[in-house]
């Protein structure tokens, strides 16, 4: 076992609490990460807050970065000594990861969202009982962690370690929607609703690849202001004006691609009614259980218009996060620009400067050993 410094998330909308825990060594399939930076996502807070069903006591935590300590006996895939980025989980076996397409496995909530190994063991413990881990194969919130060969990718030693963890949800999520769902090609126009961390790294994608008009929405003017110097080349504030009528006056027959990162019904509609004949929106926001969209049916089905869900950008993370490494090295992916580092003991600062905009990317930095 390895003693870790980890912060719980027991009670919903309460404070996460650093507690010092017990972790299993890795099984023959298992890696442990000495965990040197993760991201804090808006999927951690959700959580937290009891959106979604993953049961607590847990250690939350899906945008790990760190150093590999100890491998499994049947781990080929990294080594004692690999940085590596955690990503999302997958089985590797359904239809759709035998397809490449790791994002929509036929597991993924399970895999995912439980925080349980797949035998529905836990690999953590307190004094006062078992904690669940294994959160999106990872629980990154803690000074180390046990992830698998399906959600570890090995990166350069000479990338910035403490600047990657976000590559593998949120960055990866904007950017691989643009550049692998969406298929965004040189000339295309694209209208991005919503300028998070999701948002701005579409943003930034959407310029490496070469958009003609590339749209930021959003109701917070510093974000705007961001989308601006970061690629966009017009910026809508629906509080001010209707981003619909302003997209269509600046296009003339809407966008060639709408990503929506906001979870909202109308906003969802709104970038739909943006789309010119034969148009694409993607979904990336999540909403809650039951939440509903509707459509004006007309205008969907007379212009050959779709809409996609989307998750973590349908990208496959080994092909999709050192690409963006290299962007980043060359200058033309300054995802960096949106984070701020914060203290492993300053985590629900962290999250607070989150959901209140004062931050776009909050990145915890371990404790060095």
């Amino acid at each position: 076992m390895v003693k870790v410094l980890a912060a719980v998330a027991r009670e919903h909308h309460a404070p996460l609490r650093l507690e010092s825990l017990q972790l299993d060594a890795p099984r023959e399939s298992e890696i442990l990460v000495r965990v040197v930076a993760t991201g804090v996502c808006h999927t951690d807070i959700v959580v937290r807050d009891g959106m979604l069903p993953t049961p607590l006591p847990a250690v939350l935590g899906h945008e790990g970065a760190g150093i590999v300590e100890q491998v499994g006996s049947k781990v080929t895939k990294v080594a004692v000594g690999d940085h590596v980025v955690m990503s999302f989980n997958s089985c590797g076996q359904c239809p759709s990861c035998e397809d490449d397409a790791p994002s929509y496995c036929h597991e993924f909530f399970p895999r995912n969202f439980l925080a349980d190994r797949p035998d529905g063991t836990s690999a953590l413990r307190g004094d006062d009982g078992l904690v669940h881990s294994n959160f999106f194969g990872q629980s990154s919130f803690a000074t180390h962690a046990l992830c698998h060969q399906a959600n570890v990718v090995k990166v350069p030693k000479d990338a910035p370690l403490t600047l990657l963890g976000p590559l593998a949800c949120g960055v990866q999520t904007g950017a691989g929607a643009v550049f692998d769902t969406l298929k965004v090609q040189a000339g295309q126009t694209i209208a991005v609703f919503g300028c998070g961390s999701v948002g701005l790294s579409a943003v930034m994608a959407a310029k490496v690849a070469g958009a003609r008009h590339i749209i930021a929405v959003d109701t917070n003017d510093a974000r705007l202001d961001f989308a601006r110097s970061v690629g966009a080349t017009l910026t809508i504030n629906p509080a001010n004006t209707p981003a619909t009528n302003a997209i269509l006056a600046e296009t003339g027959y809407g966008v060639d691609h709408a990503l929506d990162t906001t979870g909202i019904a109308a906003v969802i509609r709104s970038a739909v009614e943006s789309l010119a004949p034969r148009g694409t929106c993607g979904m990336i926001g999540a909403a809650g259980p039951g939440a509903e969209v509707v459509l004006d049916e007309v205008h969907f089905l007379s212009g050959g218009r779709r809409l996609v869900g989307i998750v973590e950008g349908g990208s496959i993370p080994d092909q999709l996060i050192p690409k963006l490494i290299t962007l980043n090295a060359e200058g033309r992916f300054p995802f960096e620009r949106m984070v701020t580092f914060y203290p492993f003991a300053d985590i629900n600062t962290a999250i607070s400067d989150s959901e209140t905009g004062v931050c776009i990317k909050p990145v915890l930095l371990m404790p060095e050993r």
